[in-house]
């Protein structure tokens, strides 16, 4: 069996075992549920509801205010207490409307019907997926209705469904495919039927043996469907390397995949895509993990949105004493965070809480540079760490343009690899910011 990948990469612990095994369990919130008005790449959706409104689960609460931005919708019933701003996980106020959960979860009518989609048209799929709210699950959070609409849809020849979940310790998009696979099959179903010319490839890392092996059951007799293995490698999954790996093709600086006939969703996406759909159900709930070795429970949750991370850690057995680190997401990308009564938003999909804080031990372990090479050569992206850095720390934005710094996925390879642990990817962090608005100022310049 041929095993795909891309060139550059690493292969942290995957620490895996913690949760892989850990059926999800649904998690029933007993707080109020907060939703944040920007949790998606755009313009934040404009709230629809006014203090104490009654809402039910399933309501619209907040609307897309653009054609880059995405509905919002209670995962409760109750009312609105308040729309105000509040610290999210990174402890930066956001606008938030704010839901009084009744503890009934009484749905709005129609939501959760089992409706024949059989005869829908591509425009009405399309809009069923908007009126949802579904962005991107794996993290990107970018409106998913969007992504269905490329100028030349007969030009889309690879839906590629990302079941890499490369970040280590995260098993919930595992746990997806081998509890609800109609939902993610399906759901790729729907999404290939809206380009003609397309297949459905579902790319899996080969450290999920049984996923790989239900799924390829699954869509056997489709010719329209197939399951591709991975090699378990990171970052497998982020959207560039799993084109390549996938098609045999390079996406250029700042393309999108669509521009090579292809379109790239995660596993929960499809299967967010298939529930809107066939059920008319909006977001409410996630997927969601809860690991690492300052957890007394490690476990998959399936979360309603909104709900308090706070709620989430307590579900996993709560933290050890002693725990030292919390990261939204995982190791490799996540962010560290210091508020755990923040809410579960759209984007989120791990929780892990850590004994050791590792970037601390890096900090008093750092050298110099002694120039090796290894985070050039683990790059997957081609780019050259040594030197974007010292661009960084000499504040010359150009030559870290130039550089292709801009094209950065914060991945964190280069910092894993470096032997002098040199804190490459926090700098990076620090000044793509910037380089991108250099980008906007020169891209201005030249209009004028």
């Amino acid at each position: 069996m041929a095993i795909y990948s891309f060139k550059g990469g690493v292969h942290p612990k995957e620490n895996k075992e913690l949760t892989a095994e850990k059926a999800f369990v649904e998690l029933v919130p007993q707080g109020d549920l907060v939703y944040p008005l920007s949790q998606h790449i755009g313009k934040p959706a404009a709230p629809v509801v006014k203090k104490n409104d009654p809402v039910l689960a399933g309501q619209l609460i907040a609307q897309a205010d653009g054609f880059i931005s995405a509905n919002i919708h209670s995962a409760c019933s109750g009312k609105v207490k308040a729309i105000e701003r509040r610290l999210n996980a990174s402890g930066v106020p956001c606008d938030c409307i704010v839901i009084e959960n009744d503890g009934q979860f009484t749905p709005a009518p129609g939501v959760g019907e089992k409706i024949d989609y059989s005869g829908l048209t591509s425009q009405e799929i399309i809009a069923k997926i908007k009126d949802a709210g579904i962005v991107g699950l794996g993290g990107a959070g970018f409106p998913t209705n969007v992504k269905m609409m490329p100028k030349n849809p007969e030009e889309i020849y690879h839906i590629v469904a990302n079941g890499a979940e490369c970040e280590p310790g995260i098993t919930c998009d595992d746990r997806l495919m081998r509890e609800h696979t109609d939902w993610v099959v399906e759901g790729l179903r729907i999404v290939v039927s809206l380009f003609p010319n397309a297949k459905g490839v579902i790319a899996i890392e080969d450290n999920k043996p049984e996923a790989i092996r239900i799924m390829e059951e699954a869509v056997k007799g489709d010719d329209r469907l197939s399951v591709l293995t991975l090699k378990t490698k990171y970052p497998e999954g982020g959207e560039r390397n799993l084109v390549h790996a996938v098609t045999g093709m390079y996406m250029e600086s700042g393309a999108l995949p669509a521009s090579l006939g292809v379109i790239v969703d995660n596993v929960a996406t499809l299967a967010a895509i298939y529930r809107a759909v066939a059920y008319n159900e909006p977001i409410m709930t996630k997927g969601f993990t809860a690991t690492g070795d300052a957890f007394n429970a490690p476990g998959n949750f399936i979360v309603r949105l909104g709900t308090s991370l706070r709620e989430i850690a307590d579900a996993a057995g709560g933290l050890k004493d002693g725990a030292k680190k919390l990261i939204l997401g995982g190791p490799m990308m996540g962010p560290a965070i210091s508020n755990l009564d923040a809410p579960l938003i759209k984007a989120n999909n791990a929780l892990t809480a850590m004994m050791e804080d590792e970037v601390e031990k890096a900090e008093l372990e750092m050298n110099p540079c002694i120039r090796c090479g290894r985070c050039t050569r683990v790059c997957p992206l081609g780019l050259v760490p040594q030197q974007m850095a010292v661009a960084c720390e000499r504040n010359d934005i150009e030559r870290f343009v130039k550089l292709n710094g801009a094209d950065c996925i914060q991945c964190g390879t280069c910092s894993f690899i470096c032997p002098a642990k040199r804190p490459l990817t926090q700098l990076f962090k620090q000044t793509k910011p910037v380089a991108m608005s250099y980008i906007r100022m020169q891209a201005q310049k030249k209009e004028v």
